[in-house]
């Protein structure tokens, strides 16, 4: 056997030996770069990365090679070097301005005046371009940035058309594109009392007897890192006078305390880049004026500062007794009475609180009664479904004493925007001459955030209630923003832009404005 395996290993042997010797395998690579194209010739196979080492030529980060560096070359191969470069080229554009007409109604109708200069702006586009071998591509937008912002030109309009004159009682104040407006007697004294365009209606209130009016404008843009408002003050509405700058800024609230001449109260923030603005800290201030100056005559502070409650970056806002003598205050998930003496929140309802998921915090408007007993509000309802507390879109009308022993929700479903109000004492010969109730209802009580609403006029415990305004078929009001009169026969709201008022007995209504921007009515003696 061994001798067997012996001459079978010989035989092999001897077998190679004799094969004769085969020739090289030769492979041809045609290359084709920078204009040229040349041929070599390889014995061994290589990858197409170490033909082109050999062949030296360097390649750029962004060249284009083709087939692939890791394959592997072969006979006839042919491959191709792309030079790839990319430029960026910028130039800058003009941004032509816009022309925007506001409707003012100090003009005559169809006359114009300019309010501001148009501006065109100027924006830098730049753009990438690839370069294949000297040959560039078609350009892509990569940034578009603005260098110098259009000013768009303002143009004031008279509105055209005409508005029958309707009287008014007692002074009518309202915001106008930004710009306070009043009337007083009737609708055809209407003026402005501001030409600014800088109103940021936070603050809008008459003194009790129509002569001053207390109002927030915005901050110049060059001191919005400080301020986001500042308080101002007109001292008579029937005069033309020039209004005056009073010490407190970043205002959150500011109204006339009641029964008490010449003295106000605010709440302050501060200033913050994030929105909403400002972030509350829902403290209370009281300051008596010199009705001539403005001058401060007196500061102190009811309310010390604090977190707020729930959402208290929004701010506390805060309601006075028709008397003067009980300070309501209203947060996320409740309402109550301000202790006078201490300062402390002396809580009278509570509710879920309102999940916006936005910027804003919801808070409830409150009403008190002409006796100072009674207090109307709008509180957050339980679920109507499956839904969690702080999400239900239920929101009703309730009422409550100032003691905390009588509560009831006498309106369901009224919506978020209801905002209730008593009328102040009607006279004794009018058809209800304890006052009415009149609130907002709406249209689609689980979808109130954006909806729109009819305008409801009841006796103070909710009953015998009625729509007064829109007619049926009508768009309902969209501006949860209403008044009455100070003798309890009307009251003055927004419609579609522009300031209406309604009789409440007869319900005839009337448009006092057509410029289409009005806002924040309010009205007294």
């Amino acid at each position: 056997m061994l001798k067997r395996i012996l001459l079978i290993i010989f035989t092999c042997f001897a077998f190679t030996a004799c094969q004769p010797e085969q020739p090289e395998t030769s492979i041809l690579v045609a290359l084709v770069v920078d204009g040229r194209e040349l041929t070599f010739e390889y014995t061994v196979p290589v990858t197409v990365g170490e033909f082109l080492r050999d062949a030296e030529i360097e390649l750029g980060d962004q060249d284009d090679v083709n087939p692939p560096v890791f394959t592997q070359i072969g006979d006839g191969m042919r491959v191709t070097v792309v030079r790839v470069a990319e430029q960026v080229n910028c130039e800058q554009n003009e941004i032509p301005y816009r022309r925007r007409t506001i409707p003012n109604e100090v003009l005559s109708p169809g006359e114009e005046q300019l309010g501001q200069s148009g501006q065109n702006g100027v924006e830098e586009v730049c753009s990438r371009v690839q370069i294949r071998d000297g040959a560039a591509g078609e350009a892509v937008e990569i940034s578009r940035t603005i260098i110098t912002a259009p000013q768009e030109e303002v143009v004031y309009v008279g509105p055209t058309g005409e508005l029958d004159p309707v009287p008014v009682t007692g002074t009518l104040a309202y915001i106008s594109n930004r710009n306070a407006w009043v009337m007083r007697g009737s609708s055809t004294t209407k003026r402005p009392l501001t030409t600014t365009s800088d109103l940021d209606a936070r603050v809008f209130n008459l003194s009790e007897n129509g002569q001053k009016l207390l109002f927030t404008r915005e901050t110049a843009a060059s001191e919005r890192d400080t301020f986001f408002n500042q308080l101002w003050l007109i001292t008579n509405t029937a005069e033309d006078r020039e209004p005056l700058q009073l010490i407190p800024a970043d205002i959150l609230y500011a109204d006339w305390v009641p029964a008490q001449d010449n003295v106000i109260s605010y709440s302050t923030g501060e200033a913050r880049d994030a929105a909403p603005g400002w972030n509350a800290l829902n403290d209370l201030w009281l300051m008596r004026l010199d009705p001539i100056s403005g001058e401060a005559l007196d500061v102190q502070q009811l309310v010390e500062p604090s977190a707020g409650g729930l959402y208290g970056w929004w701010g506390t806002q805060y309601e006075w007794s028709p008397n003067g003598t009980m300070l309501a205050w209203i947060r996320a998930d409740s309402i109550g009475l301000v202790n006078m003496e201490t300062g402390e929140f002396d809580p009278l309802l509570n509710y879920p609180v309102f999940r916006t998921f936005g910027d804003w915090s919801w808070r409830a408007t409150l009403s008190w009664s002409p006796d100072n007993s009674l207090i109307a509000t709008t509180v957050h309802g339980a679920p109507v479904g499956s839904e969690p507390p702080e999400t239900s879109p239920a929101f009703n009308i309730a009422i409550t004493d100032t003691t905390g022993s009588f509560q009831a929700d006498i309106v369901d479903g009224a919506g978020i925007w209801a905002a209730p109000q008593y009328s102040p004492p009607a006279s004794a010969t009018s058809e209800f001459p304890v006052g009415y109730l009149a609130y907002l209802r709406a249209r689609e009580p689980y979808n109130s955030i954006n909806g729109e609403y009819d305008l409801v006029a009841a006796d103070r415990d909710g009953s015998n209630s009625r729509t007064i305004f829109p007619e049926e078929g009508q768009p309902g009001i969209q501006a949860q923003e209403f008044v009455w009169s100070p003798d309890g026969q009307q009251i003055a709201f927004i419609y579609q832009g522009n300031l209406w008022i309604i009789d409440v007995g007869s319900e005839v209504a009337h448009q006092l404005t057509l410029d289409g921007g009005a806002s924040r009515p309010v009205w007294t003696q």
